[in-house]
């Protein structure tokens, strides 16, 4: 979410004013969180795909659209280490899109609901003349710890990710695989606050570093950079690589990477400071702010 967008969400909180006893959770962060009872809740989260934005139906097929487009809410799950419950899907076709091909939508729906464990319970279908766009809402339900906000990091937390950054456009964004399980595990290390990197680290960093009040120094050679990526600045910006950002205390990061049993490493590239600037530190330079520069859905620059 990059400066349009996040003054918009902003002014979008102020003024639908929630209640915090029904709703601990709301406007700003990955999903919002709505309280059943003293022991329950649920969380539900929202996401809009187009064609020409977040993938090419010209290049993509109808299979990878569709996993993709429920990947993209799983990972929402993933930011927040809860456990998905189910989703809903609405489509808005474009005139002569055809069954076949719907099918084939719904196919790569499923695999990805199939593969992470959330049904796809149902949805609805519409036709116009313009490209294909997939809206998928979905519920997800509290594991056996809290929930992790975006808005909790807290002064000398280390700043750590989930595998490598940048050049997703290659292929990667089309077939990603949304880190639930791993978040489970980093939440019960003692995650203080996380985030999916959707927009770019750039953004989403900085997205943390707001909500919480905090400032933030990342060293450039520690960031892992994907070999899609071109250079450093492909992996701070690009966006779309859906791994996770997150802060802890050192001392249980260290216990966390000694306990790790999953494939995707885990990389510390800075920590969490007091001022409200987050700065990047290239090598053998001083410390410079690192603007938002990832993806901004209020801004003309699609992705395709």
């Amino acid at each position: 979410m990059n400066r349009g967008e996040t003054e918009l969400v902003k002014y979008f909180a102020a003024k639908g004013k929630l209640n915090a006893a029904k709703f601990p959770i709301g406007i700003g962060d990955d999903m919002a969180q709505i309280k059943l009872s003293k022991k329950s809740s649920v969380l539900i989260t929202t996401d809009m795909l187009l064609d020409g934005v977040h993938f090419d139906g010209k290049k993509a097929s109808p299979e990878q659209i569709g996993y993709k487009s429920m990947a993209t809410s799983l990972s929402d799950c993933a930011a927040m280490a809860t456990v998905p419950l189910a989703a809903v899907v609405s489509v808005a076709l474009p005139r002569n899109y055809g069954s076949a091909k719907l099918k084939r939508l719904h196919k790569g729906l499923l695999n990805a609901a199939k593969k992470y464990n959330c049904p796809l319970i149902g949805g609805d279908m519409t036709s116009w003349g313009r490209p294909l766009a997939v809206s998928v809402a979905m519920l997800s339900v509290p594991a056996k710890t809290k929930p992790v906000k975006r808005s909790t990091a807290k002064t000398g937390d280390v700043i750590c990710i989930t595998g490598t950054l940048g050049g997703s456009i290659v292929k990667r964004h089309l077939e990603f695989e949304p880190r639930l399980k791993e978040s489970l595990a980093i939440a019960r290390a003692g995650a203080n606050a996380m985030i999916d990197i959707s927009d770019g680290l750039s953004t989403d960093l900085n997205h943390i570093c707001r909500l919480s009040k905090k400032g933030a120094v990342i060293e450039a050679d520690k960031i892992p950079v994907s070999r899609n990526a071109k250079g450093l600045e492909s992996a701070l910006n690009d966006g779309e690589d859906f791994e996770l950002l997150f802060m802890m205390p050192k001392k249980k990061f260290e216990r966390l990477k000694k306990q790790w049993r999953f494939k995707v490493k885990l990389t510390a590239i800075g920590r969490v400071t007091k001022g409200g600037t987050v700065k990047i530190k290239k090598s053998g330079g001083k410390a410079v702010e690192l603007l938002p520069k990832g993806y901004d859905h209020l801004k003309e620059n699609s992705k395709f």
